[in-house]
């Protein structure tokens, strides 16, 4: 028995694996303590009692827990976030080798190598968590969980629970954390919306909060903030996420002097149902598991893609031998498995080129007639059976209905994709212990950029953020608290905090005094518009400089022109929206000027000047081998300052990807 941390050889080994929700059963977290959450894609804020950790590698990590201190803790957490929760969940098989050459060639080799090799590492134990927490994974006839390929992987080792792995990820996530909530360990409040940072003597010592049903500004106090409120691709106004999905929190502690790396490092997914109008607030993913046995592909001949534009012939018109499978014929080693960002530019060269298969031209086809004919309807449905209906409901069109028989050949109605913003690579800075340039400020999951590089492998996302939450900030967090031991609790009477409040009051009373004519979401989508235009899939130096001005002269429009309805006292979507609204025009313009410095394509990010003759990503090794750290100035005209971060690779080799073979 280990007599400093009060508990047995089994129990320290179990410890070892334990999320911070388990953490908190086992030493008793005090009751009364603090939780604010925000439902519907808010804010969560939470104080409970720390476990400490000596400072740790690897195996002082699995050691025995310490013995317990109290330090009071404020967590922000995304609620719900509504964004397409279709994901699946990988881990690697057998070693981490697959899983850290795979991460890391996908990432177009612009992630910290020590934290892709970590991921790898507690990939298993994130499985393991998941199934204790009872989520139901896909499973084979004999028990055995299940798994299928993902993009940018040639080994079947994503786990997955049907179409909706993220939702019943989260659904376990939620069901641990309401366990606490009942034992009375964690009080929980709904919808609340972080403002601000407070630093108290160059630490983070709490929060401004807004409560989004009454109005009120409230303080929260703790010795350490740590933020998992995801990233800012509503930034482009049309995405995957939810209207209330936001980076404003990120851009908070940006302007209070976090480092944020790697902003131009956005995720275009390529199977997406496509725009089909201008009152769209949001788009839909179709999961990324259809590549397993969708085909992609456009019509060989123009004149048949001109036909389809006009709505004179549909995709079960064409017969097998006229059309282009193209990722299948560019890059016949991975076909329709690669990565997001490579079969995202192919759409676009597609669609750029006149083929593209609906009436906008901004469209490919997904097809299932090949997987349908070859293992019969029933598998195909109960592999993506309630993906077929929810893309039924929206475009009211079967993908698994039989449209025409051709020379003996049956012929189902394929779907129709097209690339749309759904992930952000770019995040706060933090180092190898998930704390950033601001001590006691800790950011984990997509909020940070440490992980996934220029581009994120599919699966990567929820690894990340269960290991962040689960394997990583348990632990590493303890280090910080060591020797915070003596300093007692925080009163939200400090000046700091009074300061904080009345800055985050000016902000407000200014936004409602403005009393234009221009609507909050008019001016998100034309700040959506200039974003997609010249800071979307290819990006140039000229679009980009232009794409710069574009967004201060939206500044300007929001400073003179909005109108908010309504008062600041109690509900006001309006005014939350607002506020989100000009930490977006901040962080476009962070976007902008990071995708104008790095003169190479990489990943997500594509600058056309710098592609080789085949139109693939051409990167530059010997000039821009870095983490890209910008910092805040203090005002928003002027432009961030630069600092880089060395790339270091040992264990991956650092090549040219290559996907043909």
């Amino acid at each position: 028995m280990d007599e400093r941390a009060g508990f047995g050889r089994g129990e320290r080994r179990r410890a070892a694996h334990l999320g911070l929700e388990a953490v908190l059963e086992e030493v008793g977290a005090r009751a009364g303590e603090e939780f604010i959450h925000a439902g519907g894609g808010k804010v969560e804020i939470f104080s409970v009692n720390a476990v400490n950790r000596r400072a740790f590698g690897q195996r002082a990590a699995r050691s025995a827990l310490l013995r317990r201190r109290e330090h009071s803790l404020v967590v922000l957490i995304e609620g719900i976030r509504r964004r397409d929760r279709r994901g699946a969940v990988a881990r690697q098989v057998g070693t981490g080798k697959l899983d850290r050459r795979d991460t890391g060639k996908g990432g177009d080799y612009r992630a910290r190598e020590a934290n892709v090799y970590r991921l790898a590492e507690v990939s298993n134990a994130i499985i393991d968590q998941c199934v204790a927490q009872g989520v139901p994974f896909a499973r084979e006839y004999g028990g055995q969980l299940a798994n299928r390929s993902f993009g940018g992987a040639q080994v079947s080792r994503t786990f997955y629970a049907k179409g909706q792995t993220g939702q019943q990820l989260l659904l376990g996530a939620y069901a641990s954390l309401n366990r606490q909530v009942k034992k009375g360990t964690v009080k929980q409040f709904t919808r609340y919306e972080m403002l601000d940072l407070v630093i108290i003597d160059g630490r983070a010592r709490g929060i401004i909060a807004r409560n989004l049903v009454t109005g009120e500004i409230e303080r929260f106090a703790a010795h350490a903030v740590v933020i998992a409120t995801g990233g800012y691709g509503n930034v482009y106004f049309l995405s995957t996420n939810a209207m209330a999905s936001n980076g404003s929190v990120a851009v908070q502690c940006y302007h209070k002097g976090a480092y944020f790396a790697n902003p131009a490092y956005a995720q275009i997914h390529p199977t997406c149902i496509p725009v089909h109008g201008d009152k769209q607030s949001k788009l839909t993913l179709m999961s990324e598991s259809l590549r397993n046995d969708g085909r992609i592909w456009v019509p060989k001949k123009k004149e048949d893609a001109v036909k389809l534009q006009k709505g004179e012939i549909k995709g079960s018109d064409i017969p097998e031998e006229d059309r282009d499978y193209y990722l299948e014929r560019r890059y016949p080693a991975f076909g329709n498995l690669v990565p997001r960002d490579v079969a995202s530019r192919a759409a676009k060269e597609r669609c750029d080129a006149g083929f593209g298969v609906n009436n906008t031209g901004l469209a490919v086809f997904l097809d299932f007639s090949e997987a349908i004919n070859r293992l019969g309807i029933d598998v195909v449905l109960q592999r993506y059976g309630n993906l077929f209906d929810m893309y039924e409901e929206i475009t009211d069109v079967n993908p698994g209905e039989l449209a025409k028989e051709i020379s003996g050949v049956k012929y189902y109605n394929p779907m129709m994709i097209y690339p749309a913003i759904h992930y952000t690579m770019g995040g706060i800075w933090v180092d190898y212990e998930l704390q950033t340039t601001i001590k006691g400020l800790f950011a984990i999951g997509e909020c940070n950029f440490s992980d996934h590089g220029a581009n994120r492998l599919g699966a990567s996302a929820l690894m990340q953020g269960l290991a962040d939450g689960y394997f990583v900030l348990p632990y590493t967090i303890q280090n910080y608290l060591a020797d915070q031991i003596t300093v007692p609790r925080f009163s939200t009477d400090l000046p700091e905090f009074a300061e904080a409040e009345k800055a985050v009051q000016a902000k407000i009373d200014k936004f409602m005094s403005i009393q234009g004519k221009e609507s909050v979401d008019s001016i998100h989508k034309k700040l959506g518009h200039v974003m997609w235009e010249y800071v979307g899939m290819g990006r140039t130096a000229e679009g980009l400089k232009k794409g710069i001005a574009e967004l201060k002269e939206i500044r300007k429009e929001f400073e003179t022109n909005l109108f908010i309805p309504g008062s600041k006292e109690g509900m006001n979507v309006e005014l939350d929206k607002a506020i989100r609204l000009y930490d977006f025009i901040t962080m476009g313009e962070l976007v902008a000027y990071d995708a104008l410095n790095r003169n190479e394509s990489c990943g997500g990010h594509f600058r056309e000047e710098y592609q080789t003759e085949e139109g693939e990503a051409k990167r530059d090794d010997e000039n821009f081998f870095y983490v890209a750290c910008w910092e805040y100035q203090g005002d928003d005209e002027k432009a961030p300052v630069l600092h880089k971060e060395p790339l270091v690779y040992e264990a991956i080799k650092v090549q040219t990807r290559n996907y043909k073979s």
